[in-house]
């Protein structure tokens, strides 16, 4: 590890702070409102000298950080987090305009990041959130962001990221806004890996398998009973969609037989399920009792089989009830994604 350390807010179970970590920066102070997640960052040796705050940010004093960074002795610093991604979300796209609430939305804790930014002044920051905070219906929210950016004397990028593209087996679109003092010196993230059509064009790997990361989870040994889907509502229709396809495979769409579905009538992760020579579809927070992806073998998937999709070290544990860690999980940065980002804004400090 080197001189720089980071803060994390809103550190969720770690994703960010795997990524620091693999990155060469340790976290040196992370905080996290959510009881699960702050037992699985206490329960992991990564966070062993890291002081975890359990408290809301809105009524956070960042005089506690201050000690912490006068007891560690850093002085160079970045803050990295991924505040609530409600407000953002693909479902608010359905609420009437009235009830929009923008920048004054509660769950919208930006400006409670960039409040920490301004009081520690770090040399940099990582601010992570899902893909359509970029849609039109949030302009005004991601304009007041990037003006009290430069208020703040920060340079940034705004950086649409696939996780596909830095090894991680999954689907998973994210954007980052990365700030710092000066300028930029690299333009954009370096990428370790390209649809498979482009790899002799491009030099390099080819996006991963899914298989590769979780067959050696297919084992009696990592038996779940959360998994079993034989005697549910759609056991059996799942059993006969093929690897890689959803219900659209038993609708008159594709033509089989005995049509059980009308295609376009379903979200379209309805019955999915997973091919293990291509990557994986993007692991739900919360999903629906017959949301996928379901693995091959038609079960749901296993804890260990949804972390290594997310990239999460194999001796990662996680505190907390069954739902609890598939949400934390869902919801976390993959860490070679997170990896890839803490680089980009290293590199250019």
């Amino acid at each position: 590890m080197n001189k720089l350390k980071a803060v994390s807010l809103f550190s969720g179970c770690g994703g960010l702070d795997i990524g620091a970590h693999l990155a060469g920066i340790e976290t040196v102070s992370c905080l996290e409102i959510d009881g699960d997640c702050v037992g699985t960052l206490r329960t992991n040796r990564i966070f062993k000298n890291a002081r975890i705050f359990e408290e809301d940010i809105t009524s956070f004093s960042t005089s506690k950080l201050k000690k912490v960074l006068k007891e560690e002795k850093a002085k160079d610093i970045i803050v990295i987090g991924g505040p609530p991604c409600q407000p953002f979300s693909k479902a608010g796209y359905w609420i009437g305009h009235s009830r929009r609430k923008g920048i004054k939305d509660e769950r919208n804790l930006v400006g409670e990041f960039l409040r920490i930014v301004k009081s520690l002044k770090p040399a940099g920051f990582l601010l992570e959130n899902v893909e359509s905070i970029l849609h039109p219906r949030h302009k005004v929210v991601v304009d007041d962001l990037v003006s009290r950016i430069s208020t703040l004397g920060y340079e940034y990028k705004l950086i649409k990221a696939s996780a596909l593209d830095f090894g991680v087996p999954q689907k998973r679109n994210r954007v980052f806004i990365i700030g710092l003092k000066g300028r930029f010196k690299i333009h954009e993230p370096k990428k370790t890996h390209c649809s498979p059509g482009r790899v002799q064009e491009t030099g390099l790997k080819a996006y991963e398998a899914v298989g590769k990361f979780i067959e050696k989870y297919n084992r009696p040994e990592f038996f779940e009973e959360e998994e079993v889907t034989e005697h549910g509502t759609y056991g059996k229709e799942l059993r006969e969609i093929p690897p890689g396809k959803n219900y659209f495979a038993l609708s008159e769409r594709d033509n089989p037989e005995n049509p059980r579905f009308r295609a376009n009538k379903r979200f379209w992760n309805f019955l999915l399920k997973l091919h293990p020579a291509i990557p994986s579809w993007t692991i739900a927070a919360q999903p629906g009792p017959w949301v996928g992806p379901f693995h091959w073998t038609s079960r749901r998937l296993r804890v260990p089989e949804i972390a290594a999709i997310q990239t999460f070290p194999e001796n990662y544990k996680f505190s907390g009830t069954r739902r609890s860690i598939q949400r934390q999980i869902g919801n976390a940065v993959p860490p070679l994604l997170a990896k890839a980002m803490v680089s980009f804004l290293k590199e250019n400090l």
